[in-house]
């Protein structure tokens, strides 16, 4: 019983620090990491796997009560998606989950934990949860680093708004806070660089780092020359698959991730570009680093001699002359740093960019979404030195600190005065004026950087003089007598030491206008794009052609103006205006100790972040106050229903009758609003749910009521047409024998007349049959060259060419058509369903066909446009694990249909925007359906873990037997198998196949193959032909080795296709010459490898 009192920290009869702490550390040596203060979260770092998140505890916290279980952060996730639902005690209204705490306590992991759960609550038919949960750990893979601190460090904020159009999710939004761009050119001792560039050298296959121009990750000066021990470079190669695997779901374009891989390639190869005097006042670079120049030149897309002119002087116009100032050695590595810095922020700001136009909801605009924000900022920082980034760090961490005192403390305790509720009030430690320090105009901290930042003569030494002179009396602010320019303030959660060295740099983070014309001229698209974007006024992208750029220069140059620390302060004030109009759930993480291990609690660590986070406060005031205020008129919509009265006024009487009936206690009533307890609301949820239930009861049994009538009469009408039929049908019984009997009196009539005047007899006219005889199949081949199919019935004829016969219909089609038409309205429907198959069929043909096709054949698994009902058929006497893919009748996409234990099962397949494959509700995209079959040949399909295993084979000896595959085969082999001019032996088109194929092909189009071939493939296989050819003599002894047919099939077949750097041949020009400086071997890769083959013209060399 005991334990379940500690569940909550506001039940604590002994309230004071020690005896938090002990609940605290007690509860966490039992791993119960989590602790509820009323309905705030307090998590505590383990710092080890935990079995909490499996699939069934997921499952229970779904609509769960808050007693029935321990805390949880799939509690904190489920309750913010009932209340946007309005399930709740409160109605439906915008909700943010603040997450909280020092750097390592566990925010990022809490972040993901409840998208997690919020994406199982919301579960539809749709792609799009999983394409949210991949957005994580793609921005962690850009965005993360290991510092002294925290080995995954968010070194940027994020707030994620998820948007909902009833219960289902239908699009998101990222916004990011302050990338620490610094870490991209220096680190210090037990740091590093983000993840990617660890990741990328580590996943990446010997192959695509020739291509992209890659070396051993030693030599890079940006990463400090370290590297990692062989089970953390295979980590990182993990991490590369799923970072790749998330742009694939997302949506990006292969080309789009080429170029952007080159950009982050060319950053290292620049790190390492380095300057020395001449005996004129020029720079050059040095011997070493002209193969680094040149590389770095290619993977940007620029011309060598206009990148060297750019980092080695600077130009400018002045009344109409132009002036060349040359740097001297140190501007000219900041010149470099800051080129690497301004790129790698570019390609981070083009990311958030590009997940958010992806992600975009697909909605009418007129349709109002509700909201969910997940707030993921850094933690609070103290480290040995501090620098700009900590500043505005620690900036955003009061912010959210004064947003938490102002929603638990300020404004309740307010509200308590106004209303004249009994209170003693509860002293909290009030961090507002340390924000004032920092953002007051025009003597805050930023707006006295910001006025430094103007001169160009000031220095860091006048910046921070400036600081002493303004604020050596403020209780908050502390002066440093030191030779560095260092001052202290004194933060919520302690005294923090700045180094003032680089503040008015990094506030200004200017572009030299040589730098940028040079990159928006690049040949890669992508750098172009990054270049010619503008800075909005928080910092965030905008991306758009360079063209339109040329004539915004202005634009540009007035968004520049905008500091750093204005746009962070902008940023800031954006994001507390959207928290403060929804309603907050907190999570306040706590880190156990300071090394990073499991089991161990450090007691003054822990208690420090307990008391700057005011936790004891906390637990006073929601164990005395009243955290839910709703006013008369809210509470009384939301629960009049308790009363059973319609019309009830809204009034301060109203409330209290409607809680005078129920059982609840401790409430109190304002002059304008009640006050409630934070277990109120569940309690008054649940008479709500009560209601709600026998609502449900009385539905069903009036629609049970409703329906028993309606089929009654249905069956009486049906009974009363089965007796009309009857009676007609003896009706024309009766008139049937009636004209026999005529007919036979007639003849014998007649018989007498012609014996009577012995004329010859002559047999009567038989009447016209009632019925048409059912039309004949129609066929567009001659009878003796069709195969013969025994399961199939012939395709009846069509009465119109609506319903012209193609080689993809079959019989069931035409009948399940031909009863439509006989409905009412059937007929209108009828058109749709042909309409949306004949797109169906252009789509596959179009598009698919030659995808499908390997080594000239369908695979025995693919089964063309068949119906449900056919495939389930077909897996009747199957075994378990037996499978098949059929084209969709009424969409673009295909669906699995597997043969499971009890029933045969159907997961649909789609295609995304950039051509891979998925199964809807996996979280793995594929490049082709055969490698979606190998791949969950050996990996299960949620949510059963079900393995592909046979292959449900073609009806006739595992060759396609269904007319739709036939033409399309032919069509799609011709396609990539050109035939060579001069070829022996070549043998004459089956004439079936020919005419199957002449159905397929556009109108006015000729039988000519090489015709057939679309031009964006012979340009795709031409720009692989240029680039094998660029490998010269070197890869042609290669080449040599291989048979001339299997390299042509190589460079042919469309799945072999792939994208390149734009300058791959100066890359590979500059590796070579790179290498020529390094002893033998010194330019390896790590031992991580993912392919046994080395590309011939790396074989050659050697």
């Amino acid at each position: 019983m005991e334990v379940l009192l500690h569940e909550d920290l506001a039940a604590l009869s002994d309230l004071d620090e020690q005896s938090l702490l002990e609940s605290l550390s007690q509860r966490f040596r039992q791993d119960r990491i989590y602790t509820y203060i009323g309905d705030i979260l307090v998590a505590i770092n383990p710092f080890k796997y935990l079995p909490l998140y499996e699939k069934e505890v997921s499952e229970s916290y779904k609509y769960h009560e808050k007693t029935k279980l321990p805390p949880h952060i799939f509690a904190v996730a489920d309750r913010a998606y009932q209340s946007m639902l309005g399930r709740l005690a409160t109605g439906p209204r915008n909700q943010c989950i603040v997450i909280s705490g020092e750097s390592g306590a566990g925010k990022t992991e809490s972040t993901k934990l409840l998208l997690r759960q919020i994406m199982e609550l919301c579960r539809a038919n749709s792609q799009l949860e999983q394409q949210i949960l991949q957005v994580n750990p793609l921005l962690e893979a850009f965005g993360n680093a290991q510092t002294v601190m925290n080995d995954n460090s968010s070194r940027f904020g994020k707030y994620i708004q998820l948007r909902f159009h009833n219960s289902s999710v239908k699009g998101a939004k990222i916004n990011e806070y302050l990338l620490e761009k610094s870490r991209v050119v220096h680190q210090d001792e037990g740091e590093r660089n983000f993840h990617i560039f660890y990741c990328m050298l580590a996943g990446i296959s010997p192959e695509d780092k020739d291509m992209y121009g890659l070396l051993n990750p030693t030599q890079y000066r940006y990463l400090n020359g370290r590297y990692g021990s062989e089970d953390i470079v295979r980590k990182w190669g993990e991490k590369y698959s799923e970072v790749c695997n998330a742009m694939d779901m997302v949506g990006f374009e292969e080309q789009e991730k080429v170029d952007m891989m080159t950009i982050l390639a060319g950053i290292l190869s620049l790190g390492n570009i380095m300057f020395e005097p001449t005996e004129t006042d020029a720079l050059r670079v040095t011997d070493k680093s002209m193969g680094w120049l040149k590389a770095t030149a290619g993977q940007f897309g620029v011309q060598e001699e206009e990148l060297l002119r750019s980092l080695t002087c600077t130009l400018s116009v002045m009344r109409g002359e132009a002036i060349r100032r040359l740097h001297n050695q140190q501007q000219a590595e900041d010149a470099r740093d800051s080129i690497a810095k301004v790129a790698y922020g570019r390609v981070f700001g083009w990311i958030v960019s590009k997940v958010n136009e992806l992600l975009a909801p697909n909605v009418d605009f007129d349709v109002e979404l509700s909201e969910i924000g997940i707030l993921d900022i850094f933690g609070f920082e103290n480290f040995a030195v501090n620098r700009f980034e900590q500043l505005c760090i620690n900036l955003a961490n009061e912010q959210l600190q004064y947003f938490f005192n102002h929603h638990i403390f300020l404004m309740e305790q307010n509200e308590y005065k106004e209303e004249g509720i009994e209170w003693e009030s509860i002293s909290f430690k009030d961090n507002k004026p340390i924000l004032d320090l920092f953002l007051t105009k025009p003597i805050g901290i930023l707006s006295l950087l910001d006025e430094q930042s103007a001169f160009p003569q000031a220095s860091d030494r006048d910046f921070v003089d400036k600081l002493n002179s303004k604020f050596k009396s403020s209780p908050h602010y502390e002066v440093v007598r030191s030779h560095s320019p260092l001052f202290t303030v004194v933060h919520y959660a302690g005294k923090v030491q700045y180094n003032g060295l680089g503040f008015l740099e990094k506030n200004r983070d200017t572009i030299p206008a040589s730098i940028r014309s040079l990159f928006i001229n690049s040949v890669t698209p992508l750098l172009s794009l990054l270049f010619a974007a503008t800075i909005s006024r928080t910092g965030t992208l905008m991306p758009r052609k360079a063209k339109l750029m040329q004539k915004a220069d202005d634009n540009f140059n007035s968004t520049r103006k905008q500091s750093v620390g204005a746009q962070f302060k902008h940023s800031l004030a954006v994001l507390m205006e959207k928290m403060f109009v929804a309603s907050p759930h907190f999570v306040r993480c706590i880190k156990p100790n300071g090394r990073k291990l499991p089991d161990q609690v450090d007691n003054k660590i822990v208690m420090d972040q307990l008391r700057y986070n005011g936790l004891l406060e906390t637990i006073r005031i929601r164990r005395d106050g009243f955290s839910w205020r709703p006013s008369f008129k809210e509470f009384a919509q939301r629960f009049n229903i308790l009363l059973i009265k319609p019309d009830l006024p809204l009034t301060k009487e109203s409330c209290m009758s409607i809680l005078n009936t129920t059982e609840i206690h401790g409430w109190k009533c304002g002059s304008s609003r009640m006050f409630f307890k934070y277990w109120h609301q569940e309690e008054l949820a649940r008479l709500l749910e009560r209601l709600g239930k026998a609502a449900l009861v009385i539905q069903k049994d009036y629609r049970s009521l409703r329906c028993r009538r309606k089929y009654l009469s249905l069956l009486v009408e049906v009974h009363r047409q089965r007796q009309a039929q009857r009676e007609r049908a003896e009706r024309e019984a009766r008139e049937e024998k009636r004209r026999e009997q005529e007919l036979e009196e007639e003849m014998r009539r007649r018989l007498d007349m012609e014996q009577e005047n012995k004329r010859p007899f002559s047999p009567p006219v038989p009447l016209p049959r009632k019925k048409k005889p059912q039309p004949q199949p129609r066929s567009t081949l001659p009878t003796a060259t069709l195969p013969t199919a025994t399961h199939l019935a012939p395709v009846p004829r069509p009465r119109s060419k609506q319903f012209e016969a193609t080689p993809f219909d079959n019989l069931e089609v035409h009948i399940e058509l031909a009863e439509l038409v006989g409905q009412v309205g059937g007929e209108e429907r009828a058109r749709e369903r042909s309409k949306k198959r004949k797109n169906t069929i252009r789509w596959f043909k179009e598009t698919q066909a030659r995808k499908v096709v390997h080594n000239g054949a369908f695979p025995c698994w693919f089964h063309g446009m068949i119906t449900r009902r056919q495939a389930e058929d077909l897996m009747k006497d199957k075994p378990v694990g037996c499978f098949l893919i059929r084209v969709g009748q009424s969409r673009e996409g295909y669906t699995l249909t597997y043969k499971g234990a009890n029933r045969s099962r159907h997961f649909m397949i789609e295609m995304q925007s950039n051509g891979k494959y998925v199964i809807l509700g996996e979280d793995k995209a594929h490049p082709s359906l055969p490698d979606l079959v190998q791949h969950h040949s050996q990996v299960g399909i949620k949510p059963f873990n079900e393995l592909l295993s046979t292959p449900c084979g073609q009806t006739c000896d595992q060759n396609t037997d269904y007319e739709d595959l036939k033409g399309l085969d032919l069509l799609a082999t011709a396609n990539h198998r050109s035939p060579k001019s001069g070829e022996e032996g070549e043998s004459t088109p089956d004439p079936v196949h020919l005419e199957l194929q002449r159905l397929f092909l556009p109108p006015g189009q000729g039988p000519s193959l090489e015709s057939q071939r679309p031009p964006v493939l012979r340009r795709i296989s031409d720009r692989r032909h240029r680039a094998v050819a660029g490998g010269g003599e070197a890869r042609g002894g290669s080449r040599g080795e291989r048979g001339e047919e299997e390299e042509e099939e190589e460079d042919e077949t469309d799945h072999k296709s792939r994208s390149f750097p734009r300058l791959y041949p100066s890359i590979r020009l500059a590796m070579r010459e790179i290498q020529q400086h390094f002893p033998d071997g010194q330019d390896q890769s790590p031992s991580i490898s993912h392919s046994t083959t080395s590309p011939s013209w790396r074989r050659t060399d050697s």
